[in-house]
């Protein structure tokens, strides 16, 4: 990646300890750009209005079923058939795509996999909605949450895998899955496309485990006209990206960004942003909601009292600079 152009400001920490953003009225009167869908966007949003925020959304990527049903239809039987001893599941998106094809079968995810098979995931979200599932997770990392994360905890020996991801998926994971003695099936769970998804091809919903609490009304959905326009007139004051793809949308179709803060969800996404030219103001310690509101209050709270900076380059380390799954 060339040079750094992100500013300092994610150092400061939210009111409170650790990640959580914390005292009431925090972020009033704030309007939060949240690039995603409502159907992904509901915890996020009930966090943010929490502490005074105005969330809004703007989706800018969606997801379509594989173009290659038929190599997701075999793996799909070969792992109900045992043929894996591991399941590595690194988005809420694939569980989405798995449970479909099981209910297609007549069967939930939970009913469908052999007792043998041991599952690991990435982030929280993935092992919350797995669990809510009644799928039980035996590896997950816990300080690094990511393909980078997964591979340090890793046992080493031989093991038969199945990995289930994003068409535009970094090959590392497999790899790094390989390199560890690991024999793994790689196979194309579901396509990567800028939103809305064809109706004849989109996944359904995302369905949350359980009713976030505090949502209320559903955020207003902008148009990208429209968001261009608050951010032409100042008057949204940050933006939040959850993937490497929202960024590389954001850059292309709302940048420059003005007094617009950029947030983002992990390294990976903060790094392409800035391989993109995009200011980021702030990086989430962890993939969470609260995560997420907290580098918010971090991005804002430091907005008038530092002159812009650059991040350094060991802030983006080289095992995070590559893509997400989406």
């Amino acid at each position: 990646m060339g040079q750094e152009s992100a500013r300092t400001r994610d150092s400061a920490r939210a009111p409170g300890s650790g990640t959580e953003a914390s005292g009431d009225g925090a972020l009033d009167g704030a309007r939060i750009l949240i690039a995603r869908s409502p159907d992904r966007s509901g915890e996020l949003v009930a966090a943010l209005r929490r502490l005074g925020a105005d969330p809004v959304l703007l989706p800018l990527i969606d997801f379509e079923v594989a173009s290659d049903q038929h190599s997701l239809d075999v793996a799909f039987d070969a792992l109900g058939a045992g043929a894996y001893n591991w399941l590595v599941i690194s988005s809420v998106t694939t569980v989405q795509v798995l449970e479909a094809k099981a209910a297609e079968r007549g069967s939930s995810l939970c009913a469908w996999l052999p007792g043998h098979v041991q599952v690991a995931t990435i982030g929280p979200a993935t092992r919350h909605i797995l669990e809510s599932r009644g799928v039980s997770v035996d590896l997950a990392p816990t300080a690094q949450q990511s393909g980078t994360g997964l591979l340090g905890i890793w046992p080493e020996g031989r093991s038969s895998v199945l990995l289930p991801q994003a068409d535009i998926a970094d090959p590392r994971l497999r790899r790094g899955l390989e390199a560890r003695g690991a024999s793994v099936q790689a196979v194309t769970a579901y396509r990567t496309v800028d939103y809305p998804a064809d109706p004849r091809l989109g996944l359904p919903a995302c369905q949350p485990p359980l009713e976030q609490p505090g949502a209320g009304q559903p955020a207003d959905v902008l148009t990208l006209a429209a968001a261009k326009g608050e951010i032409r007139a100042g008057r949204l004051d940050a933006v939040v990206a959850a993937s490497p793809s929202a960024a590389r949308r954001i850059q292309a179709d709302l940048a420059p960004l003005g007094t617009c803060r950029f947030v983002a969800i992990g390294r990976s996404t903060a790094a392409e942003a800035d391989r993109l030219g995009l200011t980021v103001d702030a990086v989430a310690e962890t993939p969470t909601a609260s995560g997420l509101v907290a580098a918010v209050v971090r991005s804002q709270e430091t907005a008038d009292r530092r002159p812009a900076g650059r991040l350094p380059a060991d802030r983006f380390p080289a095992e995070h600079r590559a893509k997400d799954n989406t």
